[in-house]
Parts: C-alpha cells; sequence; structure tokens
C-alpha cells in the first residue's frame, strides 16, 4: 500500500544502526519474557536491567503495566485489543533496537500467534525469546494483585490460566523454570544467556 502524500521518510538520512551500536559498545536486541501473570517477569526485568547497567550495557523495560497507563492506555482486554496491544509494544521496541538498545519486554503474550506477530515486526534475528515457567499454582499462591482471586470468583473475565488458555513457547531461546529458584538466580541465568549475544567483542 502505498504511504499517504504527507508521509515523507527519512531513514536513508539519518544514521546506521551500526553507528549507533559502535557508539553504545553493544547490540541491540529484544528479550521477549513470556509467561503467566505472577511469574515474575517484572522483577527478573528489573533485576536483569541493573546488571546490565553496572555493565555499562544500555537497556529499557517495557511491561504491561507502563505500556498499558502511556501508549496503549485506551486497549481492553478483548482479543483484537490483546493484538493490537503487542503489535504497538513490538513497533516500539523495534524503534528501540534499531538504536543499538537492549529492550526487556514483560509481557503475558499468551499465545504462539501473537508472539510470532511481535518476532515477525522485530525480526528474527533480534527477538531472543524467553519463556519464563512458573506453574499455575505458584503464580495463584503469589498473586500480588489479586487477580487470580477475582478470575476464580468470576470478577475478572478471560484471564490467563484460568479462563483463557496460555500456549507455552514449543521452542523459546531460553527456558527459565522459577519454581524453586529465586527472581536473582533467574535473572543471572537470563543475563548470562543474553551478554555473549549483546557483545561486540
Amino acid at each position: 500500500m502505498p504511504s499517504p502524500a504527507h508521509i515523507h521518510p527519512v531513514q536513508d538520512r539519518l544514521l546506521h544502526r551500526a553507528d549507533k551500536e559502535t557508539l553504545l559498545g553493544q547490540h541491540g536486541c529484544v528479550v521477549w519474557m513470556t509467561g503467566l501473570s505472577g511469574s515474575g517477569k517484572s522483577t527478573i526485568a528489573i533485576a536483569l536491567e541493573r546488571e546490565l547497567h553496572e555493565r555499562g550495557r544500555f537497556c529499557v523495560v517495557l511491561d504491561g503495566d507502563n505500556v498499558r497507563t502511556g501508549i496503549n492506555s485506551n486497549l481492553g482486554f478483548s482479543d483484537a485489543d490483546r493484538t493490537e496491544n503487542i503489535r504497538r509494544i513490538a513497533e516500539v521496541a523495534k524503534l528501540f533496537v534499531q538504536q543499538g538498545v537492549v529492550v526487556i519486554c514483560c509481557f503475558v503474550s499468551p499465545t504462539v500467534a501473537i508472539r510470532e506477530q511481535a518476532k515477525a515486526i522485530i525480526g528474527e534475528g533480534d527477538f531472543i525469546e524467553a519463556f519464563i515457567d512458573t506453574p499455575l499454582e505458584v503464580c495463584e499462591q503469589r498473586d500480588v494483585k489479586g487477580l487470580y482471586a477475582k478470575a476464580r470468583a468470576g470478577v475478572v473475565k478471560d484471564f490467563t490460566g484460568i479462563s483463557a488458555p496460555f500456549e507455552a513457547p514449543p521452542s523459546p531461546a531460553i527456558r527459565i523454570a522459577t519454581a524453586d529458584r529465586s527472581e536473582e538466580a533467574s535473572a543471572t541465568e537470563l543475563l548470562n544467556f543474553i551478554l555473549p549475544r549483546i557483545s561486540r567483542n
């Protein structure tokens, strides 16, 4: 479809991604963390961000709460809105990664199809799928937001893991099993997996 007449792309006149990555001393990528609500995605992401920062790596964290109170504040939780939520997030992540940034995304993104959509937008070479594998019963025990209790009571509809399905990634780049370990240990495992992939040395 042709671009509207008033749109004039400037990409060909901007500095290249390689220029930005040279400046930052790293390769950009998107770490797409998927898992049930309460699996520990955001907590692990916070620890991972700190570890990367201490090593001089520039990164940004996108998660459901900060995105849904901003750019996606107009979206609900219907299938169409969930799909649009992930589409917008993936487009934002793509903009960051093209500047050489390490982007840590924390989203339930419950289906294979919706994660494949994100990977197609971002680009397979820049997409690291990290499955934060926490059993449903552990997530329910944590229930820090009280959402599982509301879902069990029927107050919250179409809640992933209770009244809506979660499709575990069949072949994630890395699987982090969290049931019997600390978030710090999980973050360290993910850090060690990422560092060789973002290093320019």
